[in-house]
């Protein structure tokens, strides 16, 4: 098992352990009775974990001495609104929970963001516990208290900083991943490696195959590795004031794109890897960026099986989905951009910017 601990400003948070195990699911019960000791415990996976590890996850919780409680919501980003958070709290009301009862997501980044706000707002807040079953959340999502659920008018606009009192990432549930689920998984990896350290990246060109394969020695070390980067930033940033915005590297562009397509037909993980691509291509032509890492980001991205191009994309919807972005600051959009494979800053555009961003789009639909 591999572990780090994050420790937050007292005022943001109490210090909380990441663990990362495989098999690690048969031990839950007694992980959280250590940090959330309560008479019961309420869970909240979607239709596609539930029938992998639900079972598996509630009898370790069961034989740890709690009262199991189960939301199940349906599968998919479409879901995650406050229609399907009211659910689950109708659920966990109607069953008399206690302030101390802690909410488990067991699942991807969805369950995730949405368990999370249904724990910051059940009795005004109850203890939250991570249980990530994808690679994407367990390197992103599950690590830093970001929980909410999506609105009309774009991705995550309603939510809470909730931080978790445990992290645990069993990588066995990463080998009933759909394919298309770990490529995803892999666009984050390389945000980051991106965003804050060039060993990362050159670590993931030279294990593609093996990391696409799921082996299990390469997964843990890609994702303590990710982790940690997750951790140091959000330990030095936990509300998003100053570096953490670093994290968005690509999901700009990424959620816009997401949005124009009304969260169907492209994952997460696809929209961020074209985000990536608009925001590296924008930041070399703003001559801040090697053009030659350009290609060689394109290339690791290909070689995992993600998208670098989106023919037909429309840059209109698109640049007019991305002034709804929660990065917006006073009518100015922020875009982080790369100065180099390890290293990105946050940029404050103006109207001078305006038709470099839509050429960065417009590249997408044209490669």
């Amino acid at each position: 098992m591999k572990s780090l601990t994050v420790t937050l400003p007292a005022t943001a948070a109490a210090p909380y352990d990441i663990r990362i195990e495989a098999g690690g699911l048969a031990r839950l019960g007694e992980q959280v009775r250590a940090v959330a000791p309560a008479p019961s415990c309420a869970v909240v996976t979607d239709s596609l974990v539930g029938p992998l590890y639900l079972e598996r996850a509630a009898a370790s919780l069961a034989g740890a001495g709690y009262r199991v409680l189960v939301h199940t919501m349906p599968a998919g980003e479409a879901h995650k609104t406050l229609a399907t958070a009211s659910g689950a709290l109708d659920t966990f009301l109607n069953a008399r929970v206690e302030r101390a009862t802690p909410v488990v997501a067991l699942g991807g980044g969805v369950v995730g963001d949405l368990a999370g706000l249904v724990a910051a707002t059940l009795l005004r807040g109850v203890p939250f516990i991570q249980a990530p079953t994808t690679l994407l959340s367990a390197v992103d999502a599950s690590v830093g208290g970001k929980v909410g659920v999506d609105h009309p008018a774009g991705k995550n606009l309603i939510g809470a900083f909730h931080q978790p009192r445990l992290v645990l990432t069993d990588i066995a549930t990463f080998k009933t991943l759909p394919p298309r689920e770990l490529r995803c998984g892999l666009a984050e990896c390389v945000k980051h490696a991106i965003i804050r350290e060039a060993g990362l990246f050159a670590f993931i060109e030279s294990h593609v195959g093996k990391l696409l394969a799921c082996d299990s020695a390469a997964i843990e070390e890609l994702v303590a590795r990710n982790v940690a980067i997750k951790a140091a930033v959000v330990m030095e940033d936990p509300f998003e004031h100053g570096v953490r915005a670093l994290l968005n590297l690509g999901h700009t562009f990424g959620h816009a794109i997401e949005n124009v397509m009304g969260y169907t037909g492209i994952a997460h993980g696809e929209a961020v890897a074209l985000g990536t691509i608009a925001a590296t291509r924008l930041a070399a032509a703003r001559g801040e960026f090697p053009p030659g890492d350009v290609g060689r980001i394109a290339a690791l991205l290909e070689a995992i099986g993600l998208p670098t191009a989106l023919p037909g994309l429309d840059v209109d919807r698109t640049f007019a989905a991305m002034a709804t972005d929660k990065k917006v600051a006073g009518g100015r959009l922020r875009l982080v951009l790369p100065t180099a494979i390890g290293a990105a800053r946050v940029v404050q555009t103006g109207d001078a910017d305006v038709p470099g961003i839509r050429r960065a789009i417009a590249s997408l639909s044209a490669a």
